[in-house]
């Protein structure tokens, strides 16, 4: 029962953060291309697939996630294993982000 119910809890949060960030940086990131790339045209491609990369990486991530968790049997291990599981994705949408500006940036120079 307390697998179930984290599943779900997982699932609700990593969703929104995953959909939230994206469009965040989706639109965030359309004035940094402009700068780094002249064409309008170009920068929108490029933050498309940008985008659809993104949430295809965490997606797929969050479901790979789901394989790995042990049986969760009290309350506090439910807590413990949904906030370590969130923390760890919210890590990894920072270390995706910041490559990929860092990335941007190289390729400008």
């Amino acid at each position: 029962m307390f697998n179930i119910l984290s599943y779900l809890i997982f699932l609700v949060i990593s969703f929104y953060i995953t959909i939230d960030v994206g469009r965040r940086c989706f639109n965030a990131g359309k004035v940094y291309l402009e700068y780094l790339i002249k064409d309008k045209d170009f920068c929108l491609t490029v933050n498309k697939i940008l985008l659809k990369s993104y949430y295809l990486v965490n997606l797929g991530y969050i479901a790979i996630n789901l394989s790995f968790w042990n049986k969760i049997s009290t309350l506090e291990e439910l807590i413990n294993t949904v906030s370590s599981h969130i923390g760890i994705i919210v890590l990894i949408l920072c270390a995706l982000h910041f490559i990929n500006i860092t990335m941007l940036y190289v390729l400008r120079k």
